[in-house]
């Protein structure tokens, strides 16, 4: 049994986490599970699970939730609150297994936590690399970590590539990685209409089923910009050699393109099961519950070259990764800002490019040699963020 500790639960990587770790209850034990302020599915969790941890970051949900739990007898269930109880239970000596799951920013303490004790961390947080890459890499490797990526296309290259030890990828004969992006909902809608896109237009996403954030990167393309940078990091990949393809039906999660003229891909359907449950048996395999591809249903796969002038999100994000330091820590901050407002319907939907590209150019980027200065950079991108925001609607 590996004791299985799944931070951000309630969201949609959550879910389909334990998802898999319901249909396998002989292999892992679910043993702490941690929300923001999702109570009452936290709870519902609580009881199908019963782990011996629980964390909700908002203090008030803490209580709200305590309360609940007392009300049906689940006292042996110990509830914790804010960062540092995202950090104990993600290096608690008996985890195995940590799911990070958190969206964004938020989600790097805990990974790293997990990281310096040694976890295998399932790392659905891109956030954590973006940021941190150069650091958090050093941490899986001083601490003998495993670091298995749950993003599909990540994960789909993992098990496209061989074992890497060390060096460059053309030491393994590896030309470029081709990364898969289905290119959102948006892929064919005239440019000058962008414009005027609302939030549930740009959150509903014609294959994934994801929250309403991570949609909306899907929709600019920033997805696939942080995805570009993690690759860089999870592969040791220069920006020349990670190559993005649109391919709307997303049946072909990515590709590696060997030098002898190999192009190996790894296909499923569209469902986040597949690459949890991997990334879970990994090195060995197990159902994940998706139903088998149906090739002959699919018929056809078609592939685009992504256009820069419809998806300035995209080119910003190798722009930040060619420049490095911690200029993805301010493209992350500034368009984590920008989303939050553009679903607020503070800005419009083509303002979420402006706003991160005025704030990559005011605020100038260092080295990330440590987090202090990479927990700096991305509180002092976010407050560029508000204040261009604010000075756009004076």
């Amino acid at each position: 049994m590996k004791n299985l500790a799944v931070l951000g639960s309630t969201g949609s990587i959550g879910v389909s986490t334990l998802d898999v770790a319901r249909q396998h209850k002989d292999k892992y034990c679910v043993f702490a599970l941690t929300a923001n302020t999702q109570v009452d599915r936290l709870f519902q969790q609580c009881q199908d699970f019963q782990p011996r941890y629980v964390v909700m970051v908002n203090e008030d949900s803490a209580q709200q939730l305590s309360k609940k739990l007392s009300a049906i007898g689940l006292h042996e269930i110990q509830i914790l609150s804010g960062v540092q109880g995202l950090e104990k239970v993600a290096s608690h000596p008996e985890v195995d297994y940590v799911m990070a799951a958190i969206v964004g920013a938020a989600g790097l303490l805990p990974a790293m936590a997990a990281a310096q004790s040694g976890k295998r961390v399932l790392l659905a947080n891109k956030e954590a690399l973006v940021m941190s890459g150069h650091l958090f890499m050093d941490e899986i490797k001083r601490n003998q970590a495993e670091l298995l990526p749950i993003d599909s296309e990540h994960n789909a290259i993992f098990q496209c590539m061989p074992s890497l030890s060390s060096g460059e990828l053309g030491n393994y004969g590896i030309e470029k990685i081709l990364l898969t992006a289905s290119g959102g909902p948006f892929r064919n809608k005239a440019v000058e209409e962008l414009h005027s896109v609302t939030p549930d237009q740009a959150c509903a996403h014609p294959n994934w089923s994801m929250g309403k954030k991570i949609s909306v990167d899907s929709a600019t393309m920033m997805n696939k910009g942080l995805e570009v940078i993690e690759a860089h990091w999870l592969f040791n990949a220069t920006p020349e050699q990670i190559q993005v393809v649109i391919h709307p039906q997303s049946v072909i999660h990515s590709m590696v393109q060997y030098s002898d003229g190999s192009v190996l891909a790894q296909l499923g359907n569209p469902d986040m099961r597949t690459p949890i449950a991997h990334a879970m048996a990994w090195p060995e395999r197990m159902s994940s519950g998706v139903a088998p591809l149906d090739l002959f249903e699919i018929a056809h796969l078609d592939f685009q070259k992504p256009d820069f002038a419809r998806f300035p999100c995209l080119r910003l994000a190798y722009e930040a990764l060619k420049q490095g330091g911690t200029a993805s820590t301010i493209l992350n901050a500034a368009n984590e800002i920008a989303v939050d407002a553009f679903l607020n319907e503070t800005i419009a939907f083509s303002s979420i490019p402006i706003v991160i590209e005025n704030v990559l150019n005011e605020i100038s980027a260092v080295d990330a040699n440590s987090l202090a200065t990479i927990l700096l950079a991305d509180e002092q991108a976010r407050q560029s963020a508000r204040e261009i925001i604010q000075r756009k609607l004076v």
